[in-house]
């Protein structure tokens, strides 16, 4: 006897690229396209009410042996602080209706954050038989995201990426697991198979590349060499937005930071991976890196990256003008 297939599905997490694969893989197990838009519904979870919800979903679906309901936000909404008494009444009819949806029933919430373990619709879909949940959450660190990249750039693409190159990527995208995809494709027709994608390729290609020479401004600085910084810092004004610069760089040196009060405490270069959660390839940069800083010199550069974060907030600076007075005051 084959397993039911679920009813009613949770799907949660911040990992959005992930979770819209996931809803992509559902609507096209809805078969003919034109028979599939006649039978799947999207609900805004914010307006929609829960009988709305639960009526679509028990519809009898046309010429199709199931029906898809899509509802976007609306369980984080019904839990939301200061939830009325007809938002608690909704999360009853919801926890009612569910347990008893059709077979053809296809009724996905999607959440755009993590709900709460005591979302009480959470816990419905772990425990009742039609219920689904899965989690969807960016790799947790700089090389478990590496490890993605090649996964994705193998299996979607037919793409092999070298590690170093994954770790680089993986650090310029941090957790924009869309935005890495996005270059993965890029520089898997750039390499058109003919060998793997490599450092120099995504440096050269990459949206991205400001991480890279932000990384490049910051040995800059450490070599006391102010015009290199200088121009390395009006060559990436050129192209993106001062402010996100500005958080490019404070990142940069708490990762800094972090490394020189993790080698001071008697830590091991080689542990220093685990330690700041990067790949171990931007370890060895950023072990590198540190050794033109000492802990003092770090913890007055970051003190001055928040006086200057509160100068640019309260309008004391302009953002550009900021990020000069930071590479001339730094160099």
């Amino acid at each position: 006897m084959s397993k039911r297939a679920p009813t009613f599905y949770v799907l949660h997490g911040s990992d959005e690229f992930s979770c819209k694969a996931q809803l992509q893989a559902m609507r096209a197990q809805m078969g003919d396209s034109s028979m599939a838009e006649l039978n799947t519904s999207i609900f805004d979870g914010k307006t929609a009410s829960a009988h709305d919800v639960l009526n679509a979903a028990r519809s009898t679906p046309f010429l199709s042996d199931k029906r898809l309901v899509i509802v976007e936000g609306m369980l984080s909404w019904l839990a939301r602080k200061g939830a009325s008494k007809a938002d608690k009444a909704a999360v009853e009819t919801l926890t009612a209706g569910l347990i008893e949806l059709p077979d053809t029933a296809r009724l996905v919430f999607v959440e755009r954050e993590m709900l709460s373990e005591k979302n009480a619709i959470l816990q419905l879909a772990k425990t009742a038989p039609g219920g689904f949940h899965r989690e969807f959450n960016p790799p947790s660190n700089e090389e478990h995201r590496a490890k993605w990249i090649v996964n994705q750039a193998r299996e979607n693409y037919g793409a092999i990426i070298e590690g170093r190159a994954a770790a680089l990527l993986a650090a310029m995208v941090d957790t924009d697991m869309r935005a890495a995809d996005s270059e993965i494709a890029k520089l898997a027709l750039y390499v058109n198979g003919e060998r793997p994608i490599n450092e120099q390729d995504v440096t050269l290609l990459s949206a991205y590349k400001a991480e890279a020479d932000v990384f490049e401004m910051v040995d800059a600085l450490g070599r006391r060499d102010a015009q290199a910084a200088l121009r390395l810092l009006h060559r990436l004004l050129v192209e993106d937005d001062p402010l996100r610069l500005f958080g490019m760089v404070v990142r940069q040196f708490r990762l800094l930071l972090l490394a020189r009060e993790h080698l001071n405490s008697g830590g091991s270069a080689g542990q220093l991976a685990q330690a700041l959660g990067v790949h171990p390839y931007v370890a060895q940069k950023i072990t590198a890196q540190v050794r033109a800083f000492s802990l003092e010199q770090l913890e007055q550069i970051y003190h001055f990256l928040l006086e200057t974060d509160a100068g640019i907030k309260t309008g004391k600076v302009g953002d550009v003008l900021a990020l000069d007075l930071l590479v001339a005051g730094l160099s």
